[in-house]
C-alpha cells in the first residue's frame, strides 16, 4: 500500500487502447500498469469511474495521485482527461502539446504535425540510448519515428497497422471473415485463419526487417531500433534480430520524462 500523494499518473490515449500506468515521483520503476478500449465518447465522469474501479483492484486511491500528464491522440478524450482530473484529482493535468517544454527539437516542415504519440516515444528512446535510434510503435498505425545522435526528431514513417489490415482484408474480401491476430502454428497456414494469422505476422515483420535495413543504411549501422505498442510483445518472435530493445513501456515513461521537465 502506498502513502497519500506520492504517485504519478501518466495516460496515453491512443486510437484504439488507452494505456496508463502509475510511477512513484524520483523513481524510474512503474508501480502498475493497465490497458482498455479508447472509447471516443466517453465523458470526464466515466474516465474518472474506470479510472477508480482500476485503483482500488490494485490497493490505491484517486487521492494518492499528487501529478498526472496525459498524450491523446484523440481530440475530444483530451478534453475529458483534463477535466477528470480537475474535477477528481483536484490537480491540472499536463496536457502533451505545443505549451509543454519537451526538450527535443522537431526538424520537419510543420512540427505541429507530429502526433503527441510519437514525440513521447522519441523523448523516451532517446533518454535510453542517447545517439541516433529509431522507435516502431505497433499501434493503430505502425509508426517509425527517428531521432538523430545530437537528440533532434528528424521525421517518420507511417504505414498502416496490423488491426486496421485485418479489418480492410475482411471488409473487402467477401470470403474471408474477420480474424483476431494471433501468432500463427506456421509460416505455411493449413486453414484460412491460420493463412491469414501467418500473412500478417511474417508480412509485417518482413516490413519492419525491409525499413530498418533501409534506416540504417542512411543513419548508420549503430543506429538503436526500440519496438513499443500493444503489439509489439506479439510480434517480437517474428521480427528477428533488426530490433534491439522491445519495451511495452516506452510510452509512458516518455510521459514521466516529459512531466518531470514540466512539473508545476
Amino acid at each position: 500500500m502506498t502513502t497519500q500523494g506520492d504517485l504519478l499518473l501518466v495516460v496515453d490515449v491512443g486510437n484504439t487502447q488507452t494505456h496508463f500506468g502509475l510511477f512513484r515521483p524520483g523513481r524510474d520503476d512503474i508501480v502498475e500498469q493497465w490497458r482498455f478500449a479508447t472509447v471516443r465518447v466517453s465523458t470526464r465522469d466515466e474516465l474518472a469511474s474506470a479510472l477508480n474501479d482500476l485503483l482500488e483492484l490494485r490497493g490505491f486511491a484517486l487521492s494518492e495521485i499528487d501529478g498526472s500528464i496525459v498524450s491523446s491522440t484523440v481530440s475530444q478524450l483530451s478534453v475529458q482527461w483534463l477535466q477528470m482530473a480537475e474535477r477528481y484529482l483536484d490537480q491540472p493535468m499536463l496536457n502533451v502539446g505545443p505549451s509543454l517544454h519537451t526538450g527535443m527539437p522537431i526538424r520537419i516542415d510543420n512540427p505541429r504535425e507530429v502526433g503527441p504519440d510519437r514525440l513521447v516515444n522519441a523523448i523516451a528512446a532517446y533518454d535510453q540510448v542517447h545517439d541516433a535510434c529509431v522507435v516502431v510503435d505497433f499501434g493503430t498505425a505502425i509508426n517509425y519515428d527517428i531521432v538523430s545522435g545530437s537528440g533532434e526528431y528528424v521525421g517518420g514513417i507511417i504505414s498502416p497497422g496490423v488491426e486496421i489490415s485485418l479489418d480492410a482484408l475482411a471488409e473487402r474480401a467477401a470470403a474471408l471473415s474477420r480474424v483476431e491476430f494471433a501468432p500463427p502454428k506456421g509460416l505455411i497456414g493449413k486453414s484460412t485463419i491460420e493463412a491469414i494469422r501467418s500473412g500478417i505476422a511474417y508480412g509485417f515483420a518482413g516490413q519492419v526487417e525491409g525499413i530498418v535495413r533501409r534506416l540504417r543504411a542512411q543513419l548508420g549501422a549503430g543506429t538503436k531500433v526500440l519496438a513499443t505498442g500493444g503489439l509489439s510483445g506479439p510480434m517480437a518472435p517474428f521480427i528477428g534480430d533488426v530490433v534491439d530493445v522491445f519495451d511495452d513501456l516506452l510510452t509512458l515513461k516518455g510521459l514521466r520524462l516529459i512531466w518531470k521537465r514540466n512539473r508545476p
